[in-house]
């Protein structure tokens, strides 16, 4: 399992835990990698080294590899232009934040059913775009364990299992068939991300919008456009910080920087 497929099997185990109603609605782009899946809170499930590595992922996604969403013409043709180039900005889905899309109904059913088999996880490196060709070892655990479908598996697995109690398979071989066997497994435990506030003082705008936002109240999201208020994003790397941070995490940048 590449960085593309572990990067919407995760996603798929948030919005089920979390944000059911967008196994079938659509939502914003921002809604994605502000609120659903920042990288900030889902490092570790990922397996990505960076934000710059998490960004190419959502890039890649979103210009529709795989057909994993449900993408405009527009936003597929211009960010499949910039995957094209030499050196593609990491960041350029941002230009769509308030576009709408949608999890593909075909590649959520492929996952809930187990047709695509765990592997070990591996970091993906600053060439993540590269990554589709997954490592010679995942690659076969990945061709040992997987079957025509779920359904032939269940109905072949009683005229096997003497062969395969002899056969003695190893851990990593068994950990595999686990997965295609059982596809519809708890979902690994989701970090619940703080809720984060704060209080604009009288006359403060939305840095967004330059809506009026209201004076002495806790808020985290602007009532004119709905963004997040309570996260900046670093002006040299992208990376989102929070309100009140100095420097960035990422590059080490001071906050607005650039």
């Amino acid at each position: 399992m590449d960085p593309l497929d572990r990067t919407f099997r995760h996603l798929l185990q948030v919005i089920q835990a979390r944000y059911p109603a967008y196994l079938s609605q659509p939502f914003e782009v921002a809604e994605l990698y502000q609120n659903i899946m920042p990288y900030r809170h889902h490092r570790r499930e990922l397996g990505l080294e960076t934000n710059q590595d998490y960004e190419m992922v959502l890039l890649q996604l979103l210009a529709g590899a795989r057909d994993y969403f449900v993408v405009s013409d527009e936003m597929r043709q211009r960010l499949s232009q910039e995957l094209a180039q030499p050196n593609p900005d990491p960041g350029a889905f941002r230009e769509f934040s308030t576009a709408q899309i949608a999890l593909s109904p075909s590649a959520v059913r492929r996952f809930q059913d187990g047709g695509v088999a765990d592997a070990e996880p591996a970091l993906a490196g600053a060439a993540v775009a590269a990554a589709s060709e997954a490592p010679p070892r995942a690659a076969s655990s990945r061709s040992s364990s997987s079957l025509p479908s779920a359904s032939a598996h269940r109905s072949s697995s009683s005229a096997t299992t003497a062969p395969m109690a002899a056969a003695q398979p190893t851990p990593r071989r068994a950990a595999a068939s686990s997965v295609s066997s059982a596809p519809r497994a708890a979902a690994s435990p989701v970090v619940a991300r703080p809720t984060q506030t704060i209080v604009p003082q009288a006359g403060e705008q939305c840095r967004y919008c330059n809506g009026a936002l209201p004076a002495g109240r806790r808020i985290t999201f602007c009532p004119h456009c709905g963004q997040n208020l309570t996260v900046i994003n670093c002006l040299a790397c992208g990376t989102e910080l929070e309100i009140g941070w100095k420097f960035c995490t990422t590059c080490g940048r001071p906050a607005g920087s650039t």
